[in-house]
């Protein structure tokens, strides 16, 4: 075997870049994307790479097709579109958080195999937060699991991810540039686009495994909303009106209840209640903001806003089952969707002099009044029957999209942010209309994936469903400053001849025992490390044919080991480095020390199916 290269001080700086990137995620000194603007400037700076390569990471594929990809899902989300994922996958897993995990993890998985998958993660990034939101699960027991999948996800097929599309032209060239294969009567024969799949579909069940086994132990319970189970009210609210108002209730109405209106009921004086929503048909038929004329039938669910001891009283006199949480109503009153929030009547308010029953407030605003507060009373008996005046603060429960609709009106002035935005379904269809854009040209035509994505990405701003403002506000730039300052750092890794310098050292010193097992191990650890260290294209690129010499010096099928190192190119868990976790990392909240600890486990279970798979499917032998 030939001996290992002579370190050179490029090489030396290199590596000492690599444990300062390496100290600096470890032990949080500094944010992530400084560390990625460090890298451009400190590179060029030593003379390692030039300072054009230095910044090469703002034009590359990989960060352009990340900007692209969250505008488009951002044009998804705005349309509503994701919500159709997010209502099926609620239906599906009920309030499992396992179920809802898995669920989710798998649906990316499964779209991560046929197309790039930092655009799945991000693509089902709005659909996550709202399940999240309205199931009350911290977002990041899901998005680790949901990242990690989609980037295994790209396994399943040959193109999924990138090292795998590459895969048979660099075998190509590795065969028409080895005499010895050809001596040895091997033909080349090209991978299929389904025969990476056994093993693709084995490292995401068992990564769904892990995290329903172990979820608990190795995930962040990192809070992201209120920990609420209706719409209970924010701190400064709750000191004026929280001893009536505390949260939102479930109650089932029985069979036999005598069909009432519901000002018969006096809900409203009686027990201090406010009926905010009324479903019917079984959930066909929704009322979120009902009026006095409206009837409550045998079967209904309505929904209430009160506290523990009026709604239980409530319970017993009418005889309706109270829940103990929501279930038909929870994505109606989900924090998500709806909340609550104050405002003030101003002085040329069209609501001063007039009763709210009067000026027909529900129907007309479309959202519940709760309270009136006014001279340091809070007001809950027949508010709708009080004469408004200048001042008056009303406590309103409804759509979060009503509100920002009633916030552009002269009439009240609300008194803290209103959370959430208004949604256009109706351009639902430009969105979708994009998306197909651009999955068309990266698979049908071949457009490089990063002007597909824009593609896609401009349609949406061209067609009206984002502006160009909105696309620029929702780029999560300190993922884009992250990627791009890692980028070359990799390059560097490469250029200076680091590591190669690194592989060939090993394996020199492994020369005496390299049976066909410990080489393929040895491929698949050296692999997992350069892809966390460099791009996984770099690690692909560098690795395929040393790969395939080392298995051809043992007697071992070359193409095995290639596919070994297309597949262990997505072995990249433990650091925030890879795209997809760069990407998931400010929305769940994570600090690098989860992804270790998330992903060191991960990546043992990572190496061990694929080795597994490659001793009992595919045939390698000891």
């Amino acid at each position: 075997m030939e001996a290992p290269l002579e370190m050179t001080p490029d090489m030396l700086m290199v590596f000492g870049f690599l444990v300062l990137v390496t100290a600096l995620f470890v032990f949080e000194v500094v944010r992530v994307d400084m560390v990625g603007l460090l890298m451009m400037v400190l590179l060029p700076l030593s003379g390692v790479i030039e300072p054009g390569l230095a910044v090469s990471g703002l034009s590359s594929n990989a960060v352009v097709s990340i900007i692209a990809v969250i505008i488009i899902g951002e044009g998804l989300d705005k349309t509503g579109v994701m919500n159709v994922f997010a209502r099926q996958i609620i239906r599906l897993a009920g309030k499992s958080e396992r179920r809802i995990m898995a669920l989710i993890a798998g649906t990316v998985a499964l779209i991560s195999s046929f197309m790039q998958n930092i655009g799945a993660a991000a693509l089902f990034l709005p659909a996550t937060h709202r399940i999240s939101h309205q199931l009350n699960v911290p977002i990041s027991r899901i998005l680790i699991p949901m990242g990690y999948c989609a980037v295994i996800g790209g396994c399943i097929t040959l193109v999924g991810s990138s090292p795998l599309i590459l895969l048979n032209d660099l075998m190509a060239s590795w065969w028409a540039n080895t005499p010895s294969a050809l001596a040895d009567g091997r033909a080349f024969e090209p991978f299929g686009l389904f025969s990476v799949a056994p093993i693709g579909i084995a490292l995401v069940l068992a990564a769904i495994l892990y995290f329903v086994v172990f979820g608990k132990i190795v995930l962040p319970a990192v809070p992201s909303h209120p920990e609420t189970d209706g719409c209970i009210l924010k701190n400064d609210l709750e000191c004026t009106y929280g001893k009536e108002i505390q949260r939102a209730y479930e109650l089932h109405v029985p069979r036999d209840f005598k069909t009432r209106r519901l000002d018969e009921l006096r809900i409203r004086p009686l027990y201090h209640s406010t009926v905010i929503c009324i479903c019917k048909r079984e959930g066909r038929y929704k009322v979120t903001v009902p009026a006095r004329a409206d009837i409550i039938e045998p079967g209904d669910v309505v929904g209430i806003i009160s506290n523990q001891e009026h709604v239980e009283r409530l319970a017993a006199d009418t005889g309706w089952a109270l829940c103990d949480g929501l279930d038909r109503l929870n994505e109606v009153l989900s924090p998500d969707v709806a909340g609550i929030t104050e405002a003030v009547v101003t002085p040329r308010s069209e609501l001063v002099g007039k009763t709210l029953h009067e000026i027909y407030f529900r129907k007309r605003y479309h959202v519940n009044p709760l309270a009136l507060y006014r001279k340091n009373q809070v007001m809950l008996e027949d508010i709708s029957a009080t004469r408004i005046q200048p001042g008056d603060a009303l406590l309103l429960q409804g759509e979060w999209e009503k509100f920002h609709i009633l916030q552009r009106k002269p009439d009240l002035a609300f008194t803290e942010h209103i959370p959430g935005e208004i949604l256009h379904p109706e351009k639902a269809g430009f969105a979708i209309a994009a998306v197909t854009l651009a999955l068309v040209l990266a698979l049908g035509f071949k457009v490089q994936l990063s002007i597909a994505l824009l593609s896609g990405a401009l349609c949406m701003i061209l067609t009206g469903v984002l502006s160009l403002d909105e696309a620029y506000r929702g780029v999560d730039w300190m993922t884009v400053f992250l990627l791009a300052g890692l980028i070359p750092l990799g390059l560097a890794f490469e250029k200076t001849g680091a590591a190669f310098y690194l592989s060939t050292t090993i394996t020199h010193a492994m020369s005496g025992a390299l049976t066909p097992l410990v080489v393929f191990l040895v491929i698949g650890l050296l692999t997992s490390f350069f892809t966390l260290v460099t791009s996984n294209i770099g690690a692909a690129v560098l690795m395929v044919p040393l790969a395939m010499n080392m298995a051809l010096q043992c007697d071992a099928d070359p193409r095995m080991a290639a596919l070994l190192v297309g597949v262990a190119a997505s072995n990249t868990f433990i650091l925030p480095t890879h795209q997809v976790n760069a990407l998931i990392m400010k929305p769940g909240g994570y600090r690098v020390k989860d992804y270790v600890r998330a992903g060191a486990g991960m990546t043992l279970i990572f190496i061990a199916v694929v080795m597994s798979m490659l001793y009992f499917f595919y045939g390698i032998h000891a």
